[in-house]
């Protein structure tokens, strides 16, 4: 099996991260394929740069499925350019914050998920909506930037802790964490240790969801809202994302 994981943001480094996370939950007999935007921001923060991060995602994802993937995950906590990949594309596609609040939400009634920037935090509340568990779940911001995670020389580390420290509290009264960004998916295991309750990285959990849904023999439905894309022109920039054309990539 051969699962594509894609970082759609530009920078390398945290797609070093990601592939990690998924490569230590995978099954023997998987192959990871973890790959870097080749176009758009270092970083999503916020909807304007979630918008310009969507066009290679989808560049990612079809040359992914030519080359014979059997399931993808997008590896952006925003979930970015998930609908519109499902429907470019005929396998499996897993976002990596449904993928978290599905797994949570078997050990757990009550979770938070803490992220990075205040700017991200109202995208993620709606996606807890769209994806039904507003009742259950809480999104903090510990208020850095996602690149920060990286810097050893940032305290980025220490407010994360600290937020998920405040969640654990009477604040939220949460039983478990959800870490609200793909840049996070080291630090799992030590923030187990650390607090002494389940700590869930959206990347693990969608590498095992791939690999059930990829086993079971499903795929995205491919009539209503995931019908493959009308063929028709696009013009000026986008002229390669014409569908016919981004298929044969």
């Amino acid at each position: 099996m051969r699962i594509l994981v894609v970082n759609p943001n530009t920078t390398a480094s945290m797609t070093a991260t990601i592939e990690d996370s998924a490569a230590r939950v995978a099954n023997t007999d998987t192959e990871i394929v973890a790959v870097t935007s080749s176009m758009g921001p270092v970083s999503i923060e916020g909807y304007y740069d979630e918008a310009f991060a969507v066009p290679g995602l989808l560049m990612e994802i079809a040359k992914g499925e030519t080359a014979g993937a059997d399931a993808a995950i997008i590896a952006c906590f925003d979930d970015t350019g998930l609908d519109a990949a499902r429907a470019l594309a005929h396998i499996p596609v897993i976002g990596i914050c449904e993928a978290a609040l599905a797994a949570t939400a078997f050990i757990a009634q009550r979770f938070t998920i803490v992220t990075t920037m205040e700017r991200s935090r109202l995208p993620l509340e709606h996606l807890v909506h769209r994806y039904g568990m507003a009742g259950r779940c809480k999104v903090r911001a510990a208020d850095i930037p996602v690149l920060s995670l990286e810097d050893p020389n940032s305290n980025a580390r220490d407010r994360l802790r600290s937020e998920i420290a405040t969640a654990l509290r009477d604040e939220d009264k949460a039983e478990a964490i959800v870490l609200g960004c793909a840049g996070m998916a080291d630090l799992t295991a030590e923030l187990r240790a650390e607090f002494g309750v389940p700590v869930v990285d959206g990347v693990a959990a969608a590498v095992k969801q791939a690999e059930a849904l990829v086993a079971l023999g499903l795929s995205t439905a491919k009539r209503g809202a995931y019908a493959s894309p009308l063929s028709k022109p696009y013009k000026g920039l986008l002229e390669a994302f014409e569908p016919r054309k981004i298929a044969a990539s």
